[in-house]
């Protein structure tokens, strides 16, 4: 990207991180979405030509038409813009454009008895699906593996707990990391089996310009197989416009995994921030003007900001997309152009998460330390073992000798050797340390990252 024109652009999407995210022009471009309606467009004249409604289309016809196809060219996107600056309607420029390009005997079956939205609403729907089986599924994916890379690694290492920002029962690293994949891992399943609706049905949904040409033709099923050809649900019953319910629910789903995301960046900073991760560094970063000694979590933080506006604007999206006044209004339009948007500022804000998690040491000595000196972490499995030899309430026992309290290990020996316990019973309990005390945390994140792999080789498709 040119330096001036980076320096100058209004969104830091195309200034900032412009080079970083030029992968998702291909998906959310003015570029791509001409050339995803004229391809919807050039479908349509095949799916129509094999009706036998219409004169056959020659061989020569169909060269032209799958050449520009497979050929959508920067030139066919500049002279679209040169119609539409005398059109005023961006639409009507493609199939001005078309006309001109494939130069079929019968013109009129471009755009044959459909509105804007027919064209519209399956050429937004397939940049959305092309993203979403394509940079956005690589992108999921690197994360799950970069998260469940470290589960394995970490599985078994002791990590202390915290509730309400105070020492809970010790854990382990992997197993804390194997909670975020677990739960991406449900919201992934859901993204990779979503299907998105789309409709074909002329101008107030009725096929009524169809019918009227051809009223003993099946339009509707014409139109659903047309539009299940192109990997989309029919949606039977609309008005002049998809009512966009399904991108709703998709933008939803996004958010959910930008809200999974953001609590993992979160409980990244705060374990950093507490010296159990630290982050390698790199020779000639810099994380403060004024203080050299300073490793900032900055990716941490850039993907917080960037998933809070990404989130904003799937809201905004998801809202604003399902309403429409009566048959229709334009005031989804400008919306519409934010797709993209919205969905790169999630992309930008995951691709930092991951840069994170390459960068997270765990500090296995200072997690030990940490336990070793929390002995009143015990108090748990203390009272569960002395409810079973029938010890008058226990818990508030250990609770009048720990609540509130910095106890050593001599204190809770001391504790013990005074219960009314036999000695192989306090031995038992003896015998008991904080490193240790993690139950089945190892298989917990074992068992996770078995699944996420199994969908990494399996699941995406």
């Amino acid at each position: 990207m040119d330096l001036m024109n980076s320096a100058l652009a209004i969104s830091p999407l195309d200034g900032r991180y412009g080079t970083r995210l030029r992968e998702l022009g291909q998906y959310f471009s003015e570029y791509a979405l001409m050339r995803a309606r004229c391809r919807v467009e050039m479908l349509y004249v095949l799916a129509l030509d094999k009706t036998g409604l219409f004169e056959p289309l020659l061989a020569d016809e169909k060269e032209r038409i799958n050449d520009c196809l497979h050929n959508f060219s920067d030139e066919d996107y500049l002279e679209i813009k040169a119609v539409e600056r005398e059109t005023r309607h961006d639409l009507k420029a493609c199939e001005i454009f078309l006309r001109a390009r494939l130069q079929l005997r019968n013109e009129h079956l471009i755009h044959f008895a459909l509105t804007s939205d027919d064209i519209n609403n399956l050429a937004y729907s397939s940049m959305l699906d092309d993203y979403r089986r394509g940079a956005q599924q690589e992108l999921h994916k690197e994360l799950l593996m970069k998260l469940t890379g470290l589960a394995s690694q970490w599985q078994q290492q002791a990590f202390p707990a915290y509730t309400h920002g105070q020492k809970a029962s010790p854990t382990t690293a992997g197993k804390e990391l194997a909670v975020f994949a677990n739960r991406l891992l449900r919201q992934l399943k859901k993204l990779e089996s979503y299907r998105f609706r789309a409709k074909l049905n002329g101008a107030v949904g009725n096929y009524s310009a169809m019918k009227a040409a051809f009223p003993d033709f099946d339009w509707i099923g014409f139109s659903n197989a047309f539009i299940r050809d192109l990997g989309f649900e029919p949606n039977i019953a609309t008005t002049q416009i998809e009512d966009q319910d399904s991108w709703a629910a998709y933008f939803n789903i996004c958010r959910q995994i930008n809200n999974v995301v953001m609590d993992l960046d979160l409980d990244c900073w705060q374990y950093i921030s507490k010296g159990l991760f630290k982050e390698k560094s790199s020779k000639n970063e810099v994380g403060s003007s004024t203080m050299p000694h300073k490793v900032n979590p900055i990716n941490f933080e850039n993907s917080e900001g960037n998933l809070a506006l990404s989130n904003a604007m799937l809201t905004i999206l998801s809202d604003r997309l399902c309403r429409s006044r009566m048959q229709r209004d334009l005031s989804d339009s400008t919306v519409k152009r934010n797709l993209g948007v919205a969905l790169a500022h999630s992309f930008l804000a995951i691709r930092e998460t991951i840069k994170g998690l390459g960068k997270l040491q765990l500090d296995e000595q200072l997690c030990r330390d940490i336990l070793a000196s929390s002995p009143e972490l015990l108090a748990e499995p203390i009272q569960t073992i002395l409810k079973l030899h029938g010890v008058e309430d226990p818990y508030n026992l250990l609770k009048e000798h720990t609540r509130g309290k910095q106890i050593e290990r001599q204190d809770l020996v001391s504790f013990i050797e005074a219960l009314d316990l036999s000695r192989e019973n306090k031995e038992k309990l003896l015998s008991l340390r904080t490193i240790d005390y993690v139950g089945d945390a190892a298989k917990v994140a074992s068992t996770v990252v078995a699944e996420v792999e199994k969908f990494c080789r399996e699941g995406f498709a």
